[in-house]
């Protein structure tokens, strides 16, 4: 949700999703985060980012590039996409970077991908730069993972 919201404040059009059954945010401990149901809305658990969560596999909107900060969450929305019937075969990128769920990660991993996000925004041809984009970015010390899928 961070990265979400500074996005946000930077004037891109960012909607994030959840790709599981429950909502999980950062807890008193990595082991211990703060489960709620997709219908539980912002306002109840406190964040003003927007009005409730949103679950990945209901959105139908074509998107260029989708951020995901787990393995796990890239896997399902990479096996998500390549289930949909292809009807427009527009291409978007998933890229991961893994993010540990704690306030400290979290806050250098927003850094992060605003930093991609705002040289992505730069490119004159994504599809042609993203991979050295992605390869400048890795030099922070991070690994990316990246593929295309196809609406």
């Amino acid at each position: 949700m961070e990265a979400h919201n500074i996005l946000s404040k930077r004037g891109f059009r960012v909607q994030s999703f959840g790709t599981g059954t429950h909502v999980k945010l950062p807890g008193p401990a990595p082991d211990k985060p703060n489960v709620y149901d997709f219908k539980t809305t912002y306002d109840q658990i406190n964040k003003r980012t927007k009005p409730q969560p949103e679950r990945f596999q209901n959105c139908k909107d074509l998107l260029d590039l989708i951020l995901t900060c787990e393995e796990r969450v890239f896997d399902q929305v990479v096996e998500d996409l390549n289930s949909r019937e292809q009807e427009t075969c527009q291409p978007v990128h998933v890229v991961n970077v893994d993010i540990q769920d704690n306030h400290e990660e979290t806050t250098l991993g927003v850094f992060l991908i605003c930093e991609l996000c705002q040289c992505i925004q730069h490119t004159e041809y994504m599809e042609k730069e993203i991979d050295e984009l992605l390869r400048e970015c890795e030099k922070n010390g991070r690994a990316f993972l990246h593929t295309v899928c196809f609406y």
